[in-house]
C-alpha cells in the first residue's frame, strides 16, 4: 500500500502537475489552502506533506505548525520562491524536513522524499530501541508479588546479563515463555530478536529444518532456501519450549551448536557461525529421561547450566487475587463488556483452589466469566463444580451444613431451604440466597427435582 502524501498549493497547475509526477508511488491528496489541508490532516494518516510557502493571504507555515503536532509525525517539505531561503530555514527550525525552490525539480523532490521517509524510519527504530531499553530490568507481563515468584525474578536479574544457557522447568501454564522474554530483555541482546519455537507443535521431520534451515533441493518439497530459527535469532535469543520433545537427530545437532556455536543448513556442507543465546523450557523431568535413554545425557548437562524452576500457581497464593483482577479487567476491555465482580466468598474459594492448569487455566476462567456474565456479582453459585472438591470445601460459603455432606449436597440443601422459605417463589429464593434469578434457574436446570419438592 502506497504512503499518503498531501500537496498544498493555491496554484491548480502546480498541484495537478505534482500529483501526476507522484501518483505512481503515493496516495496523493490535494489542498488549495491551509484550511483544506487541515481537513485532510484530520481524516487521513499522512506520511508526507508538500506545501507552498505563500498562498494568497495565508502562509504554509500554518501547515507546518499543524503537521508537527500530529501523532504520526509526517515529513514536511516547503516549496518557496527564489529569494525566500531565510523563511524556508525558519520553517526547518519549526519542524520542516527540508525545502525546495520553485519551479520544483522533480528528481530533487524524489530524493528529498526518500531521505525524509528513511529519516522517519530511523527515528522510529531509535524510539523503539529506547523504549525497549527503558524496560530493561522490568518484567512486563509477569504479575505477582509472592515470595515464590520473587525468587524467580531475582534469578532472572542475575542470569539475564550473562551468556549462560538457561533451562526453565515447571508445570504447563506457569509462564515459561514470559520468563524467557524477561531473560532476553534483561540481557545485552535485548536489541536483537527474541525467537520462540514450540518443539511439540512441529513433527520431527519438520523441526530440524525449522531450526537449522535448508537449501533448495535438500529434500522433496524444498523448492527454495529457507533460513532457520537459529539464524533468525542471530544476535538475540532462541527460546525452545518443550525441549523434551525433540528427536535424537535434532538432539545431536543441538549439542553440536552448543559445543561449536555453529550450524549447517540441511543439504549444505557450509558451516555457519551463529551468535544466538539459547533458553529452553520443559515440563518433563529431563534427568529421568536421560536415565531412561530418551534424552542425551551430554545434551542435558549442556542445557542445564542454569536452571530456574517456575512455581505452580498453587504455591503463589498471594498472587491469585492480583491475577484475577488483571485478567477480568483485560478481557472486559478487550470485549467492551462490563467487568464482573467477585464477592468475598467467591474470592475465598478461588484462592483455595489448586489451579492444576496454572495461569493458563486462570486466564481462561476469567475470559469465560467476562463473556458469559457481562458484569454483575459472581457468587459461589456461579462457579463450576471443579472448584468444590473435598480439599477446597472447608472455607466455602456453602459449607454451613454438616461436614459429612459433600459441597454439592450442601448446595442442594441450601437451595431447597431457600425455595421452601420463599414458598416456591424463585425471585424471593434468589434474593434470600444473594444470587441472580438467572443463576438460580441454572441450578434448578441441574437439579429439577428441587422445583417439584418445594411446590
Amino acid at each position: 500500500m502506497n504512503p499518503n502524501l498531501l500537496i498544498v498549493d493555491d496554484e491548480q497547475h502546480t498541484r495537478e502537475g505534482l500529483e501526476l509526477a507522484l501518483e505512481d508511488n503515493f496516495e496523493v491528496f490535494l489542498a488549495s489552502s491551509p484550511d483544506e489541508a487541515f481537513n485532510v490532516m484530520e481524516s487521513e494518516p499522512l506520511e508526507v506533506i508538500l506545501t507552498d510557502l505563500r498562498m494568497g493571504h495565508q502562509s504554509g507555515m500554518a501547515v507546518i505548525d499543524r503537521a508537527i503536532s500530529l501523532s504520526n509525525n509526517p515529513i514536511c517539505i516547503m516549496m518557496t520562491a527564489y529569494g525566500e531561503v531565510d523563511i524556508a530555514v525558519e520553517a526547518m527550525k519549526r519542524g520542516a524536513f527540508d525545502f525546495l525552490s520553485k519551479p520544483v525539480n522533480l528528481e530533487k523532490l524524489d530524493l528529498l522524499i526518500k531521505r525524509g521517509l528513511e529519516s522517519k524510519k530511523l527515528k522510529k527504530e531509535n524510539n523503539d530501541l529506547h523504549n525497549r531499553l527503558d524496560k530493561k530490568f522490568s518484567f512486563q507481563g509477569i504479575l505477582g508479588k509472592s515470595p515464590a515468584l520473587e525468587q524467580v525474578l531475582e534469578k532472572v536479574k542475575l542470569v539475564g546479563p550473562s551468556k549462560a544457557t538457561v533451562l526453565l522447568t515447571g508445570e504447563t501454564g506457569t509462564g515459561k515463555e514470559l520468563v524467557a522474554q524477561s531473560i532476553h530483555q534483561n540481557s545485552d541482546r535485548s536489541r536483537g530478536p527474541f525467537v520462540p519455537v514450540h518443539c511439540a507443535a512441529l513433527p520431527s521431520n519438520l523441526l530440524e529444518s525449522e531450526l537449522f534451515g535448508h537449501e533448495k533441493g535438500a529434500f522433496t518439497g524444498a523448492t527454495e532456501r529457507r533460513i532457520g530459527r537459529f539464524e533468525s535469532a542471530n544476535k538475540g535469543t532462541l527460546f525452545l519450549d518443550e525441549i523434551g520433545e525433540i528427536d535424537s537427530a535434532t538432539q545431536v545437532k543441538l549439542l553440536r551448536f552448543l559445543e561449536t556455536k555453529s550450524i549447517e543448513r540441511l543439504g549444505s556442507l557450509n558451516t555457519l557461525e551463529i551468535d544466538t543465546r539459547l533458553v529452553c523450557a520443559t515440563n518433563k523431568n529431563l534427568l529421568q529421561m536421560t536415565q531412561n535413554g530418551k534424552f542425551r545425557e551430554d545434551l542435558y548437562y549442556r542445557l542445564n547450566v542454569v536452571t530456574i524452576q517456575l512455581p505452580p500457581l498453587s504455591e503463589r497464593g498471594d498472587d491469585i487475587s492480583l491475577l484475577l483482577d488483571y485478567f477480568l479487567s483485560y478481557f472486559s476491555k478487550e470485549n467492551n463488556f462490563p467487568s464482573p465482580q467477585l464477592n468475598s466468598e467467591t474470592i475465598g474459594i478461588l484462592n483455595s483452589y489448586s489451579w492444576p492448569g496454572n495461569i493458563r487455566e486462570l486466564r481462561n476462567f476469567c475470559e469465560n466469566l467476562v463473556v458469559l456474565n457481562r458484569g454483575g456479582v459472581i457468587t459461589p453459585y456461579d462457579l463450576d463444580p471443579r472448584f468444590f472438591d473435598q480439599n477446597n470445601s472447608q472455607d466455602s460459603a456453602l459449607s454451613n451444613s454438616p461436614t459429612s455432606l459433600s459441597v454439592e449436597e450442601n448446595e442442594k440443601r441450601l437451595l431447597r431451604n431457600a425455595l421452601l422459605q420463599a414458598g416456591g417463589n424463585r425471585t424471593k429464593a434468589a434474593a434470600l440466597m444473594g444470587v441472580s434469578r438467572r443463576t438460580l434457574h441454572r441450578k434448578l436446570v441441574r437439579w429439577p427435582e428441587l422445583d417439584t419438592e418445594t411446590k
